[in-house]
């Protein structure tokens, strides 16, 4: 996800700006870029982990159209993520607020990471054996 925002919006992830608020004492987001990186990756691992977990104990099949119904609800999941950001981290926590392109962008940037775990995950229940 950030690796298709960074080239076309050019914005570091909102946990620079979190840490640089909350964390770094007032300093500017950009001196946070390495941390700002690390946090987002981690809760976007730990995010996308928790969805592994809930379509594992809910014991869906990923075969066939039950794999597309997987890849269909990370694609629900990732916008619901999506809005949670923009509606709880940016308007609440930072108090900022996107302007239109830049909320297109953050968008489509997270159904990029709901595609892209959907597909992970049914891809590795399907063939979870040749991880083990």
């Amino acid at each position: 996800m950030t690796l298709y925002r960074f080239p076309v919006f050019r914005a570091l992830p909102p946990t620079a700006d979190f840490w640089a608020k909350y964390v770094g004492g007032g300093e500017t987001p950009e001196t946070h870029l390495g941390i700002g990186l690390v946090l987002h990756f981690l809760y976007g691992g730990v995010a996308g982990g928790l969805f592994g977990v809930v379509i594992d104990a809910l014991g869906c099949d990923t075969e066939g159209e039950n794999g597309l119904s997987v890849i269909a609800l990370s694609l629900v999941y990732s916008l619901a993520l999506s809005v949670f950001g923009t509606r709880f981290v940016f308007q609440r926590l930072l108090d900022e607020e996107l302007e239109p392109d830049e909320a297109v962008i953050f968008h489509v940037g997270h159904v990029v990471y709901g595609l892209t775990l959907g597909t992970w995950v049914s891809f590795e229940k399907r063939s979870g054996e040749a991880y083990e």
